[in-house]
Formats: structure tokens, sequence, C-alpha cells
């Protein structure tokens, strides 16, 4: 099991001192760095950590959409700026999101045009919290399968989305998980949250009620894992360490 941080690329500053602390403690194997756009002057400074990077592509919240044809321009010059930050940073994958209120077939023709390189999709949930009249392209099982016979990527499994979708999709949501385990995601997204809703909330390990043991029995351990809890300080992750502890010392 690898345990990876979750920063963004503009947090070049008090939680980039607090990584290269806890990488060197061994709280985490590698960052997964989300690309904001338009930062590719921050690439540097990044680089100067000597830590394993996975990046996470830019999304609707910053007005990706590939499931969007009028959108394709725009998404095609910040997914330039994505494969820059690869490069430098010797990334080993790129997770992305497939978009929003489109077709999944509009993802599919807009990332083999694109071709980013070494890229996983990601599943999300049917609905977004932040715009909740709004639906995601690749929620389902069936979407991200879509996806993978298509294009030639990886999975990475979004657990808390996959519950979520579940919630919205009225199954049962540990079973959904077992079934979305049949596309072998190799990498994992994790928080809590609340098993009965269809709202993605990334709560911290006892806040919520999901069952952590049941979840690490469904999933394979031996892969990547993002923390995806939310951050409550602008300035340390001490968070972040109650999140690894819990993980690493849970029964």
């Amino acid at each position: 099991m690898k345990l990876g941080l979750k920063l963004w690329s503009i947090n070049t500053d008090f939680y980039y001192k607090e990584a290269k602390k806890l990488y060197n403690q061994g709280y985490f194997d590698y960052i997964e760095l989300y690309i904001v756009p338009n930062t590719t002057e921050t690439i540097a400074k990044w680089k100067k950590l000597n830590i394993p990077f996975i990046l996470h592509a830019p999304h609707f919240m910053h007005k990706i959409n590939l499931a969007n044809k009028e959108k394709f321009e725009y998404n095609k010059k910040i997914y330039e700026q994505v494969e820059l930050f690869r490069q430098k940073l010797n990334a080993e994958y790129t997770i992305i999101h497939a978009g929003m209120n489109g077709t999944v077939g509009e993802t599919i023709r807009q990332l083999q045009i694109i071709k980013p390189q070494n890229f996983c999709i990601e599943n999300k949930p049917l609905v977004p919290p932040l715009i909740p009249e709004y639906k995601c392209v690749g929620s389902t099982i069936n979407e991200i399968q879509n996806i993978l016979n298509e294009l030639d990527c990886g999975f990475c499994l979004d657990i808390g989305h996959a519950l979520c979708t579940a919630n919205s999709l009225g199954i049962e949501p540990y079973a959904y998980l077992v079934d979305f385990q049949r596309l072998s995601p190799f990498m994992y997204h994790l928080s809590d949250g609340d098993i009965q809703s269809p709202l993605d909330q990334h709560l911290h390990f006892g806040e919520g009620n999901y069952d952590i043991e049941k979840i690490f029995s469904i999933i394979n351990p031996n892969s990547f894992i993002s923390i995806e809890t939310k951050k409550n300080s602008p300035v340390e992750l001490a968070d972040f360490i109650s999140d690894i502890n819990f993980i690493k010392n849970r029964k």
C-alpha cells in the first residue's frame, strides 16, 4: 500500500514545507498534485521536493469539461500544461475526470485527440454536491467500462464517489463498490462520509460512518491510495497526520 497526500499546484507555501517534513518522516509515499490552470511557474519549486508525483488534471471547478464539445479548444490548451507538469515532475500517472452534463462519447472523442500520457479515469458521484442540478459523466460502472474499452488508460476508483452514486441509483453501497472492483482499479481515493448520502463530503476518518474495515476488505491494498479528506488549517497538516495514523493503525 502506497499512501498519498493531495495538494494543489498553488500550495507552494506552508503545505509545501510540511509536505517535505512529513515525507521524510515516512507519513506518505507520494504527492497527488492537482494542477490549477496557468500555474506552470510552480513546476521548478515542486521538482525541488524530490518526492514522487501523481497528477490530477483540472476539472469542472476550473472550467475544464471533457464532455462538452464547445470546451474542446480550452480543454486542449490546459492539457498541454498538464503534460508539461507530467514531463518535468516525471509523474507516474495523471488522474482525469470525464466531465459534466454531456456524454461519455464526447469525453472519449476528446481524449482520443488530446492523448494524455499514462492517465487513469476517475469515477465521479452521479450528483455533484455544489451543483446538484448537474450530472457527472463517468459516475457509473457502465460509463467507466466504456471509457476503459475505448482508451488506453487505467482506473482510479474514488470510494466515496462510488458509494454516493450507489445511493443515487438505489443500490446497496458496498455491493456497488464490489462491482466496481471488476474494472481492476490500481489506485483509490479515500475519505469518510455518510453511507446513506448521495453527496460527497470528504470527511476525516471517524467523522462519518463509512465502514473503513469493510472497504479495505473489498479493495486491493497493494495499490496507490490518496487520502482525500478536507484540510482544516491553511498552514499545517495535523489533520492529514491523524488520517494517516487512522489508516496505518486500524485493526
